[in-house]
């Protein structure tokens, strides 16, 4: 019984409004609740209860190495003055493009951008690094 390849992990895109960019590199992406510790009035004899609630924590993600085309919604979305919140997919790439795990998040905000050095004597990105936050993330199989 002969097994697939393994993954490339160098080929990432994130979409936002339909427009994508493409990233070497992601890292931050996790599922989060906030969580507190609950003392009720029997606690000396039961033990404290632990908590979830329903409310998701927002994480910085960082998206780093990336190229966009164009001049589109996602390049409006990280210049814009107002920084609004907007759903964002980032998917895990195969060798021929096509998505093979995909991160769902309801709300993603820019906070940072960052671009490369530029030198005519190398080959840089267009965005070095770009640190997002993020709330409601959810995993999807393929796209």
């Amino acid at each position: 019984m002969a097994s697939a390849p393994p993954l490339a992990v160098y080929a990432f895109r994130a979409t936002v409004g339909g427009q994508s960019a493409a990233f070497s590199e992601i890292s931050g992406l996790a599922i989060e609740r906030e969580t507190a510790t609950y003392s009720h009035g029997l606690s000396h004899w039961e033990g404290e209860t632990l908590l979830t609630f329903p409310s998701v924590k927002h994480r910085q993600v960082s998206l780093k190495r990336g190229v966009m085309a164009g001049d589109g919604s996602f390049y409006g979305w990280l210049v814009g003055a107002d920084a609004e919140s907007r759903p964002m997919d980032v998917s895990l790439l195969d060798s021929e493009g096509t998505p093979k795990v995909t991160w769902r998040i309801k709300e993603a905000i820019p906070i940072r951008m960052t671009g490369p050095s530029f030198s005519a004597s190398s080959n840089e990105v267009a965005i070095d690094t770009l640190d997002v936050m993020v709330a409601g993330v959810s995993v999807v199989q393929g796209g």
